[in-house]
């Protein structure tokens, strides 16, 4: 289907046009013996004339005509094209269906210009899918040959409005013309909103430069959808510079008179700081003072009991020497209610460097005053939050936060001991290519040789799975999931 056709005498004629354009009439190219010479101005098949049951002019494809865009497009393209190009003539504009840039290198489907050859603009249907970077570079074309453009679509969302001069049509109820539904836009107090026009009356604005494309730099208000480019007219734009002008005004009095507020809440921050790394810090020498006295004490059993049967805390002392650097153990003042129900874990000068899985609930006094400058590492993720949220509601916090971490640990429960290998497999790994694994909580994680001794092979062992010899050179871990998980994971 065709509005546009070439007669061999008369040169392009319109089915549109009630004179066809050449002064001539309908009868003379529709159902007359011998057919019409009229061919395509695509692929110049022969054409013939056609009315449908609704009286609807066109022109279509003689039969075996090869493949042409003109005859891929649907009815309803071809309607709207023809109310472009009605709207346009309304607006004052002459205009042409179908009508090719210089090469062929694009088609406009109707060419409006200005009655005195000041502008040329392409009023394009655009019903099927598109994608921006498409619509773009056809927009880009027919700019580059002088042409600017304006893309029109009655469908519900398309998904390019805005990425170019474009609007959204729609008919209301009891309306014969067009009306533009989305794509025209105000400024009024702080954002934009919509503006409802006619067809024919926005191309007039158009036509006459009234109205121009613009970025808007403040939201469209709901429910118009945040388009990258909008119509509206120059003034609304100015308005919008003036409203920008006046927030940016506003903001620069208010940090103006809100830095020295926040200056002196800084300072009092600082003071807070500096009281709070004496108190800490203070905190922090009662509890290695108490750890030497419970080592003294040989206070072993909450000790063993925390090592047993607290889930985690291997990957604990593995993630403070793969992560921080330090080499800690459980500390033998375990239990001691300055770790509000958690485990200490003290480094190699006897000094907490963290505690593990402390409950939120016994965080008071002298817990709080620990904890809030030590490393808290968690079980699972999950006791991590419920930890920062149930402090949350607390009336005490650190003035910068808790310093929190998890490891993902193994179910809870009692540790198992692990099974001994067999004697015949016992000794030290001679294998040219090792294949290593670390041995930590019960559970083996894979690992690999390495050019130094890092601080978590100072704890736990790593073995050979080819010969199960101890591997006694430098190694490090390359994975914190197990590998028996790793293996349920790939099944």
């Amino acid at each position: 289907m065709a509005f546009r056709a070439v007669h061999a005498q008369w040169g392009t004629v319109f089915a549109h046009l009630p004179d066809l354009g050449c002064q001539r009439g309908w009868e003379a190219v529709w159902k007359t013996r011998p057919p019409a010479p009229i061919t395509c101005d695509e692929c110049h098949h022969p054409m013939y004339a056609k009315t449908s049951r609704t009286g609807l002019r066109f022109f279509a494809h003689a039969p075996g005509a090869p493949t042409c865009a003109l005859g891929l497009e649907s009815v309803a393209h071809h309607l709207l094209k023809l109310e472009l190009a009605t709207a346009a003539r309304d607006a004052g504009a002459h205009a042409e269906l179908e009508v090719p840039g210089p090469d062929g290198a694009w088609r406009a489907d109707v060419l409006a210009t200005d009655p005195a050859g000041a502008w040329k603009t392409a009023l394009e249907a655009q019903l099927a899918p598109i994608t921006g970077a498409d619509i773009t570079a056809r927009t880009e074309k027919m700019h580059a040959d002088g042409v600017t453009s304006i893309w029109f679509s009655d469908r519900p969302r398309p998904p390019w409005l805005g990425t170019v001069p474009s609007v959204r049509l729609e008919r209301p109820d009891g309306h014969k013309d067009l009306t533009v539904a989305e794509g025209l836009v105000k400024f009024s107090g702080r954002g934009w909103s919509s503006v409802p026009a006619a067809l024919p009356q926005f191309l007039t604005w158009a036509f006459a430069r009234r109205i121009v494309p613009h970025t808007p730099r403040t939201p469209l208000w709901y429910p118009q959808r945040s388009l990258d480019t909008a119509w509206t007219a120059p003034q609304y734009i100015t308005a919008e510079d003036t409203h920008l002008a006046e927030e940016e005004r506003r903001r620069r009095e208010y940090e103006t008179r809100m830095a020295p507020l926040r200056a002196a809440q800084e300072k009092k921050r600082d003071e807070i700081r500096a009281k709070n790394a004496i108190s800490r810090a203070k905190a922090l020498s009662e509890a290695a003072e108490a750890e030497q006295a419970a080592r003294t004490t040989q206070a072993r059993r909450l000790r063993e009991v925390a090592i047993r049967f607290r889930s985690g805390i291997d990957l604990a002392l593995a993630k403070l020497a793969d992560e921080h650097g330090i080499t800690a153990t459980v500390g033998f003042s375990t239990g001691d209610p300055r770790y509000a129900g958690g485990v200490p874990l003290i480094d190699e000068n006897g000094v907490p460097a963290a505690v593990f899985d402390p409950d939120p609930g016994r965080v008071r006094g002298h817990a709080f005053r620990l904890l809030a400058g030590l490393l808290l590492i968690f079980p699972s993720e999950t006791s991590q939050r419920r930890f920062e949220k149930a402090k949350k509601r607390t009336k005490y916090q650190p003035i910068d936060g808790y310093q929190t971490d998890f490891v993902d640990g193994p179910p809870p429960g009692p540790a198992r001991a692990r099974p001994r290998r067999s004697q015949a497999r016992a000794g030290t790994c001679a294998c040219s290519t090792p294949q290593l694994v670390a041995t930590i909580h019960n559970a083996e994680y894979p690992a690999e040789p390495s050019d130094q001794m890092g601080p978590g092979a100072a704890l736990f062992r790593a073995e050979c799975r080819a010969c199960g010899g101890k591997y006694e050179k430098p190694w490090r871990r390359t994975g914190n999931t197990p590998i028996n998980r790793i293996f349920r994971q790939e099944t």
